[in-house]
């Protein structure tokens, strides 16, 4: 199991506690540091849209110029603004065995896990 991210995210600080206070173990990918995986963020556009792994809400989407924000209507474009800033990805990502959950929260982890 693999969780993507960044690690100083409070988001992705709060996937990881709610993992490791279940001894549940996995592997971090630090998107800062082991860059953006193509061939995954490709997978989870294909399965669940550009549009749920894009954080529109964030501050990095926030500050992007209005022609950027509106130069991003497809698949390509997304990946190509993932690919510059790995800040714009919905986080944090956890894959079990090709299962994925794209951000968190107790109760969808809760389910993810069967708890």
């Amino acid at each position: 199991m693999k969780l993507y991210g960044i690690p100083n995210c409070s988001t992705v600080k709060k996937a990881r506690a709610w993992l490791e206070e279940r001894d549940i173990p996995y592997e971090f990918h630090d998107y800062k540091k082991q860059g953006v995986p193509a061939d995954l963020m490709e997978t989870l556009c294909t399965l669940l849209g550009w549009e749920s792994i894009v954080n529109r809400s964030g501050q990095t989407w926030r500050k992007l110029s209005d022609e950027r924000k509106a130069s991003i209507t497809d698949t390509s474009s997304a990946l190509e603004l993932m690919r510059e800033n790995a800040s714009v990805i919905k986080r944090p990502i956890l894959d079990r065995d090709g299962q994925y959950q794209v951000g968190f929260s107790d109760e969808n982890y809760a389910a993810f896990f069967g708890e």
